[in-house]
């Protein structure tokens, strides 16, 4: 079988990949629901519930423990990577889109630092612990399921 098609058919690649997709295609729905504006951007967007990226590393990480097993080595990898990814969402990128979002408010603010801003910066980077939570929780249940 050629490459191309092992990576296509590795449950591996392409089931996290479905995972995080439909849950960020679920986030542009909401978002068009919820704001009445269409928002392709939120497709490639970080932050929001759920954690697309809790998702596709606990999806990934049980995956692995259902096939290699849980006391494996490849598992122990894998959910020590889906901690260190989980912990990143909801602690370091989650406080660098508050300073974006105290940032923000600073230079829009009239005659306090008199700087000129072309934009703003991104202030949804990170997610709280119940959307990494969430995010984890669905990870798990696709793996189970596949």
């Amino acid at each position: 079988m050629d490459v191309l098609g092992q990576i296509v058919t590795n449950k591996y690649i392409y089931l996290p990949f479905l995972t995080w997709f439909c849950i960020q295609l679920f986030k542009v729905i909401w978002d068009l629901v919820t704001t009445k504006k269409f928002n392709f951007k939120r497709i490639m967007g970080a932050g929001g519930m759920p954690s697309s990226h809790s998702a596709v590393v606990m999806a990934l990480a049980t995956l692995i423990g259902k096939t290699e097993g849980f006391d494996s080595t490849m598992f122990a990898l894998s959910i020590i990577f889906a901690f260190v990814v989980m912990y990143d969402a909801a602690g370091v990128r989650r406080a660098a889109g508050k300073q974006a979002q105290l940032l923000n408010k600073l230079v829009e603010t009239p005659g306090l630092t008199g700087l000129q801003v072309s934009e703003k910066l991104v202030e949804v980077l990170g997610h709280t612990p119940l959307q990494v939570l969430v995010g984890a929780i669905i990870g798990i249940i696709v793996g189970c399921i596949f």
